[in-house]
């Protein structure tokens, strides 16, 4: 099905939905609101899909990777896959595993885009809705950016950074969501790096949560 179909099956206000991800993109505060050299409690948010469902995991840790709380939460699919429309999937599940955390971290890593998004990415719109700091930690990058060096940049304004964090891999790409600098975002992502993994290990944790969640719901 093409990607017209979709919008007219599911009655898609994409225009509607564009403006929407400018206007609150315009809300963003991209400073460290803490000092991130003290936080000591992480946060890592991964996706899958089951069947016509959606399950997002959180897994909240300390700064030794001890797991302190799990959590997930699963729905069906309420929107369609678009280009760079993702949050507007994804988002609801997110939320509701985050409003069954008992312990708040002092900062999310989600796999997706920051303000590297042309509008507003996923991990922007899931601090907007929460109010705690999140970065985006992406495997691509749009093609509105470019890179120099290890800067990203669109419309000559720096957006993000480049992390090589294995030897003969892809790069990761680093970008703040909401509540924290570009720079913050890129040293705590490089800091929380254990080789021989590629992310960082919050989100390590949340992916391979994920897998065990979604085996366990494949089996019954």
């Amino acid at each position: 099905m093409g990607e017209e179909e979709i919008i007219k099956k599911f009655g898609i206000d994409k225009e509607k939905l564009s403006k929407e991800q400018v206007k609150l993109a315009n809300s963003l505060e991209l400073r460290d609101s803490i000092n991130f050299n003290l936080c000591s409690v992480f946060g890592g948010i991964e996706t899958t899909f089951f069947n016509n469902k959606i399950i997002a995991g959180i897994v909240i840790c300390d700064s030794k990777f001890e797991i302190i709380e799990q959590q997930f939460f699963m729905e069906s699919v309420r929107f369609p896959y678009l280009f760079e429309f993702r949050s507007y999937r994804e988002l609801p599940a997110i939320l509701g595993a985050f409003e069954k955390l008992q312990n708040k971290p002092d900062v999310f890593f989600i796999r997706g885009h920051g303000i590297t998004h042309p509008r507003l990415g996923l991990a922007s719109h899931f601090s907007l809705f929460t109010g705690v700091p999140c970065i985006g930690v992406a495997e691509n990058i749009f093609d509105s950016t470019k890179i120099e060096k290890d800067n990203i940049f669109r419309d000559d304004k720096k957006v993000g950074r480049v992390l090589l964090s294995k030897e003969k891999s892809n790069p990761i790409y680093i970008s703040p969501g909401n509540k924290i600098s570009i720079n913050s975002a890129y040293d705590l992502c490089k800091k929380l790096i254990c080789p021989p993994h590629k992310m960082p290990e919050p989100l390590n944790l949340a992916h391979k949560y994920i897998r065990t969640v979604h085996k366990e719901l494949a089996v019954k």
